[in-house]
């Protein structure tokens, strides 16, 4: 539960001091997003195939703020700090650095509580580390839809 609480607060503390990029309308869209879509994933991985869980096997309020607080930030500060201008390397260079960061957060919320609060069924890291990146470039497609949808307000 510390680690969580911790991060939480982290990770939104840095996403909303050092946004320089994501407007509140843009901000708004991919916490959305990435609420729903974790939240859909973690409906049939977590719950119905007993995948992975947070804390424990059934819904509980502090998973939820796992949910709803932790990812979006990091989510945030990964759009803000993306180098949409770069060549090819330097974007695949910037998801593979996120990639192995997100796989050590991973494996420091595996440490028991009450550091730890995400627990193993059948998923494994190199599940993540297989997925981490498409779940990446999916914010980073959504981020370009929102742009273009905001020019074509304009």
């Amino acid at each position: 539960m510390i680690g969580l609480l911790v991060a939480t607060i982290l990770f939104n503390f840095i996403a909303f001091k050092t946004n320089k990029r994501l407007t509140k309308n843009q901000i708004l869209h991919i916490w959305t997003f990435t609420i729903s879509f974790q939240l859909i994933f973690d409906v049939v991985v977590e719950f119905k195939y007993g995948g992975y869980w947070y804390f424990d096997r059934e819904p509980n309020w502090l998973g939820l703020l796992a949910h709803v607080a932790l990812v979006p930030p990091v989510n945030m500060m990964f759009l803000n700090w993306y180098p949409f201008k770069g060549d090819l390397i330097k974007r695949f260079s910037y998801i593979f650095f996120w990639v192995v960061a997100i796989l050590l957060y991973e494996v420091i919320a595996l440490l028991p509580e009450p550091w730890g609060y995400f627990h193993y069924g059948w998923w494994r890291l190199w599940h993540a580390a297989i997925l981490d990146p498409c779940l990446l470039l999916l914010v980073v497609i959504f981020y370009k839809w929102i742009i273009r949808l905001e020019s074509e307000l304009k």
